[in-house]
């Protein structure tokens, strides 16, 4: 019987197509080639064959094939089928190990992934897990489960019907040997399975069912239209009051950003105000200011949002105060390394406390209109310490407070409180209504104790969304039969150059056991030098659309946090296989240029290679040689040379306005068998690190020129956007305040400014240049066919054209890259994913937010370890003055590396006598000589205080 329907659709060129469904009932698998579905274009015809060989996946069934694939148990007590939105809103749930023997039929696995594309890669995840009962049944090509449209009926009430009557045909072919539930929180589609004669249960009374109480902390509590929570209502005086606005519907958003009364963008949290939000907007080329939550209209950070301006009149900057509530304390953090980690600055004028002049911002001021979609993400943290309510057993209703502090506080019902007050927890959000002060979550799971070591640093990689998760067998069997030697085959390729006869060596942090780079730097009978950098051969071994290349395109990078690395690679590959180890013979990507002693590059060649290290040395050890006027041993020669050009070329590209700025840089020493910290200090540069530097960078240049010459639409190249006067104007002020005068109109006028910025202070020129470096913007991946040549600039490096080539060891950046210069070289095909200009373009953005995380991660593990060093080592020392606020100051400390508030007024209060000059950043107490300046040291006490039970903090006082 063949049954057929036809609907247009258009094509990604803009053209319209019929295309025509048929469903088609056969008893045998479909066959694999199509003739009559070769139709003339502009018509398609899509075959849909109904099969009656699609089993039921329960292990003691009689009737299926005895060689079908089995999951659900003999044991299991029900087999439970869910519908779509079970699926949608309770995945927190059915991942828990309680809930088994789940049916998850293929038309909720369609919708799910039509809904939420995060939701469905988790309930994939589930299906395809062999330690999970979770078992896939294709009821739409199932001869006995495919339903027909019904005319009039929508597509919500047809896909509820194909699911009833799924589950009808489980509990006809099943016979009553198990029971077949239907799990759904639809009131009607309950009601009509019921009349059908299926079971049907809630979420929450099933899970009753179960008499496990902390399973119902993950029950979702479903919105108005379905059924409702039993027995958890709150019983609190009801607070009524509208305190957010309504969010505007869909409709009347796209109109609206059409006609420019919205305007679309981003919503970004100030890390260190959570009451203040940044949306960048381009239909208004300006960064649009959010101010309280009101304002903010129940938006979280990285929603996408629709916001409306408010009148000019009302925008006014706020007084800039250290935040005090004690729900969103600034607290002490590392110096930030970027315009994106620091705060921002929003007072610029000069006030006195308890000034109400407000000033008139040329920043537009807006609210949220609208949600275009959603952020929500799973969230770490811990419960608001509360007494115990009376009694026990009952629902408890509790704030949680994420670690995260631009997250705002959620609200979740537990039958376990009493377990849960002193751990870090995982909640989601479920819902946030315009009654509410808060959102509303539920708990989905407990990481450990408040302070434990490993409860923190799990806590800091889910904040950061880094995979942990063990490389799977699929993955794994990519890898090279192991031991790894070289092959004949290898020395046999015409496109790999035999370098073995080569010196060869690395230099890299100490301990380092996934080597990237080595170099070598040979004196030519001509007086010039062969200078090469040879890097990892990682597209050796990770091939183009592999499970390895997609788990390594998935991860993006390495993480690197205190005494632990996250590899984005498997182990045999980043610390053997690859590893550019000294005595053994690695694949190698050269580019080799021939250098005068002046470092002018006479030519560039690159090449696959095969190299043998001669030493791994440490940025310490190759110092050391270096320093060492005894030793004339050929190593060190090829050292002091490499160095000598290095220094050429770093002076070259200072003058071409290349930027030299400071970070402060923590490295700890670990005890071995605690891992906890033992001592702490700024890390050091020496001309070893400079050194290789130079030549990473100028590899990283060469390549970028030679695969955009090639490729000039699908490039992966970095950039470094220019920092806006905004994000300047808070370095501006301050070397205005001290009398110094800083011209930023160009990388190269600043980079200038701040050689010449010196006094007798000898730590004064490193304190601007860490001030200067928290005004830059982050670096960014992208593809080279979506910008226009001028916007490929580095600020940084001034440098018009730059990639990263040289690490792909441990980042993925540098695998696409080695493509590119493959093809490049015609020594291999490009891959057809970079014809794909969305696609890759997909991939510069996952790179980005993955190389961010794992930024933001290792920052928070070094915050951890400063925190756990400082809990037994209370330590006075000195500290500078980076910012005056109207209630104290902001200090760097210079030694460890870290910033942090000095309250002059106690928390709390507003009022008080010290009156701030802005223009001079400084603080003084009327009738007396005390006053405080920007970059004034003071001596503080940093020490590890509780302010609240098992809630350690740093803190630091004025001595």
């Amino acid at each position: 019987m063949l049954q057929s329907k036809s609907f247009v659709k258009k094509t990604k060129q803009g053209r319209l197509q019929k295309v025509c469904t048929r469903q088609h009932h056969h008893l045998a698998r479909p066959p694999q080639t199509l003739a009559d579905a070769v139709a003339l274009s502009p018509q398609v015809v899509r075959e849909h064959y109904l099969r009656d060989d699609i089993y039921c996946g329960f292990v003691p069934c009689s009737v299926c094939d005895a060689a079908a694939e089995r999951k659900l148990a003999a044991a299991a007590a029900a087999i439970l089928v869910v519908d779509t939105n079970v699926v949608l809103h309770q995945i927190d749930l059915l991942e828990n190990p309680a809930i088994e023997d789940v049916v998850v039929l293929s038309v909720v696995l369609e919708e799910v992934k039509n809904k939420n594309l995060a939701v469905s890669n988790r309930i994939k995840a589930l299906c395809t897990n062999k330690a999970r009962r979770f078992y896939v049944f294709a009821n739409e090509l199932h001869r006995d489960t495919y339903v027909k449209d019904m005319v009039g009926e929508s597509s919500n009430d047809r896909n509820d019907r194909a699911i009833r009557v799924a589950a009808r045909w489980y509990q006809s072919h099943l016979g009553g040997s198990v029971k077949v539930l239907l799990i759904t929180n639809d009131r009607d589609n309950k009601r009509k399975a019921i009349e059908e004669g299926l079971n049907a249960e809630t979420v929450e009374s099933y899970v009753r069912s179960l008499a496990q109480p902390g399973l119902l902390d993950l029950v979702v509590v479903p919105t108005s239209g379905d059924v409702t929570m039993e027995d958890v209502e709150d019983h609190r005086p009801s607070k009524k009051k509208v305190i957010y606005s309504e969010h505007k519907p869909m409709s009347e958003i796209t109109s609206g950003l059409r006609c420019g009364i919205y305007h679309q963008g981003k919503l970004r949290v100030n890390r260190y105000n959570p009451f203040e939000a940044y949306v960048g907007s381009e239909s208004i080329g300006d960064e649009i200011v959010i101010r309280g939550r009101s304002n903010m209209n129940r938006a979280f950070d990285g929603d996408i949002v629709a916001v409306e301006l408010l009148p000019q009149d009302q925008w006014h900057e706020s007084k800039s105060f250290i935040a005090d509530d004690d729900e969103e304390e600034e607290e002490v953090h590392l110096v930030p390394n970027s315009a994106d980690d620091a705060p921002r600055n929003t007072s610029s004028t000069q006030s006195t406390v308890g000034s109400s002049a407000p000033s008139v911002s040329s920043r537009p001021l807006g609210r949220v209109a609208g949600i275009i979609k959603r952020n929500w993400n799973l969230y770490c943290g811990s419960l608001q310490p509360m007494p115990m309510p009376a009694g026990s057993g009952g629902v408890a209703h509790a704030l949680f407070v994420s670690k995260d502090r631009r997250i705002p506080k959620i609200r979740i019902q537990t039958r376990q409180l009493e377990n849960l007050l002193n751990k870090r927890i995982v909640v989601a959000v479920d819902s946030w209504d315009v009654l509410s002060r808060y959102p509303s979550g539920h708990y989905v799971r407990t990481i450990g104790d408040i302070g434990d070591k490993e409860t923190e640093t799990e806590v800091v990689l889910i904040e950061n969304d880094i995979n942990t998760r063990p490389f799977s067998t699929q993955v794994l069997a990519c890898l090279p039969p192991l031991p790894w030697t070289l092959s004949p085959e290898d020395l046999a390729n015409p496109n790999r150059q035999d370098l073995r006869h080569v010196r060869v060596f690395s230099v890299d942090p100490p301990g380092c056991r996934d080597i990237d780079d080595a170099l070598h730097c040979s004196l030519l009978p001509n007086g010039n030098f062969e200078v090469g950098v040879h890097i990892a051969d990682v597209t050796n071994f990770v091939h183009p659309g592999t499970p390895l290349d997609e788990e390594a395109a998935q991860r993006g990078t390495s993480v690197y946090l205190v005494g632990q690395r996250i590899d984005m690679l498997p182990k045999p590959l980043t610390e053997d296989v690859c590893s550019l180890r000294a005595d053994v013979e690695r694949l190698a990507f050269s580019v080799i240029w021939e250098m005068t002693p002046d470092a002018d590059i006479i030519s560039t060649r690159y090449t696959k290679s095969v190299i043998k290290s001669c030493a791994a040395m440490s940025y310490v050890e190759a110092q050391a040689r270096m320093d060492d006027s005894r030793l004339v041993d050929p190593l060190t020669v090829d050292l002091r040379n490499l160095n000598s050009l290095a220094k050429i070329m770093r002076q070259r590209r200072c003058e071409r306005g290349a930027l030299t700025l400071a970070s402060a840089e923590v490295k700890f020493e670990i005890d071995s068998e605690t891992h906890d910290p033992l001592d702490i200090g700024i890390y050091q540069i020496r001309e070893a690190n400079q050194m290789i530097e130079e030549f990473m960078l100028a590899a990283n240049i060469s390549v970028a020129e030679k695969i955009l010459k090639h490729f000039p639409l699908c490039s992966l190249l970095r950039r470094h956007p220019s920092p806006t006067k905004e994000m300047l104007e808070p370095l501006l002020r301050t070397a205005s305040s001290v009398g110094l005068n800083l011209d930023a109109s160009s990388s190269k006028a600043l980079a200038e400014s701040l050689d010449n910025a010196k006094r007798d202070d000898p730590y004064f020129n490193k304190l601007i240049r860490i001030l200067a470096t928290r005004c830059m913007t982050q670096a960014v991946y992208f593809c080279s066919g979506d910008l226009t040549f001028s916007e490929y600039y580095h600020y940084g490096l001034a440098a018009s054209l730059y990639t990263h080539f040289t690490s792909p060891i441990r980042r993925y950046a540098d695998v696409v890259v080695h493509r590119l210069l493959a093809a490049a070289l015609e020594i291999a095909k490009l891959p057809p994913i970079f014809q794909d200009g969305p696609q890759l373009t997909g991939i510069a953005d996952n790179l980005n937010y993955r190389h961010r995380n794992a930024q933001m991660a290792s920052r928070a593990s070094v915050e951890l370890h400063t925190l756990i060093y400082f809990r037994t080592r209370p330590t006075d020392t000195e500290a500078r003055i980076v910012k005056v606020k109207a209630n104290g100051f902001i200090v760097f400390v210079p030694k460890f590396g870290i910033e942090g508030p000095i309250y002059l007024i106690p928390k709390g209060e507003k009022g008080g006598d010290w009156v701030v000059d802005e223009v001079h950043q400084r603080v003084t107490k009327p009738g007396t000589n005390i006053s405080y300046a920007v970059l004034q040291t003071v001596r503080i006490r940093m020490e590890v205080v509780e302010p609240q039970p098992h809630r350690p903090k740093l803190q630091l006082t004025l001595i």
